[in-house]
C-alpha cells in the first residue's frame, strides 16, 4: 500500500505529478484552490485549506510544503522596513506550521523557501540548490529545511537515466535568472514560486522507495 503525499502551499502540483504518475494519491493544499469543491486530476485532488489548520486525511508518506516568500526572500530586502514586523511574523508563522506539522509526524519532509529572513531567525538551512542543478536552465537560489529521513538528489547524476525514463542532469543555466525577467502580473508569485520540473523529478527518484508501505 503507498502511503499519500502531501504538498502544502502548493497550486501548481508540479511537485507532486512524478508521484502522482506512480501511483501516489496525492493532496495539493492551497488557499488559492477552490473552498467549496475540491479538483481531482488522476491521482493528484487539489484542495482549499491553510497549513496552519488543515489536517491530512490520513499519515502521509512524504510532506512538502512552499510556504510564501513574498515577504521573506532578500530580493525584497528594500522593502522589509515599510512592511515591518507584522508581514515578517505572517510569513514566519506560515513556515513554522509547516515546520511542526513535518517534525510532528515523524515522516520525511522537505520545507522550501527563498534565500532570506528564515535563515536568520530559524536556522541554516539544510540545502540550497538552483534550478540548473537539475537540468532547467535558469538559477533561482532556493534553500530546503529537510528531516525525517528525506533525501536531497545528487547534483551529480549526468547520465543517470531515472525509472521513469525521465533524465536530468546538471546543465548550464544558459536563462540566467529567468524569474528576474517576469513581468508583473496576477500571477507572477505563482509563476515565480512554481517548483522546477527537474528537481520534483530527481526528489522523487530519491525518495520513493524509501516511503512505501
Amino acid at each position: 500500500m503507498k502511503p499519500p503525499v502531501i504538498s502544502m502551499c502548493d497550486k501548481s502540483g508540479v511537485m507532486v505529478k512524478p508521484w502522482a504518475e506512480a501511483g501516489f494519491k496525492c493532496f495539493c493544499v492551497d488557499t488559492q484552490h477552490s473552498i467549496r469543491r475540491d479538483r481531482v486530476d488522476g491521482n493528484i485532488t487539489y484542495v482549499w485549506g491553510d497549513v496552519r489548520s488543515w489536517a491530512p486525511p490520513e499519515r502521509p508518506g512524504i510532506f512538502f510544503a512552499f510556504t510564501p516568500c513574498t515577504d521573506l526572500a532578500v530580493s525584497g530586502a528594500r522593502d522589509f522596513k515599510k512592511k515591518s514586523w507584522p508581514l515578517l511574523r505572517d510569513g514566519m508563522d506560515l513556515f513554522h506550521a509547516a515546520y511542526m506539522a513535518a517534525r510532528w509526524g515523524g515522516f520525511p519532509y522537505m520545507l522550501e523557501n527563498s534565500v532570506g529572513r528564515i535563515s536568520g531567525i530559524f536556522g541554516e538551512a539544510e540545502h540550497i540548490f538552483d534550478p540548473c542543478d537539475y537540468g532547467d536552465p535558469y538559477t533561482k537560489s532556493t534553500c530546503l529545511w529537510t528531516g525525517g529521513g528525506f533525501v536531497m538528489p545528487s547534483k551529480n547524476h549526468a547520465d543517470l537515466l531515472f525509472d521513469s525514463g525521465a533524465s536530468t542532469r546538471v546543465v548550464e543555466p544558459g536563462e540566467g535568472s529567468r524569474m528576474h525577467k517576469i513581468g508583473p502580473s496576477a500571477e507572477r508569485s505563482n509563476i515565480r514560486s512554481q517548483t522546477p520540473r527537474g528537481f520534483a523529478q530527481a526528489v522523487f527518484e530519491a525518495n520513493h522507495r524509501l516511503i512505501q508501505l
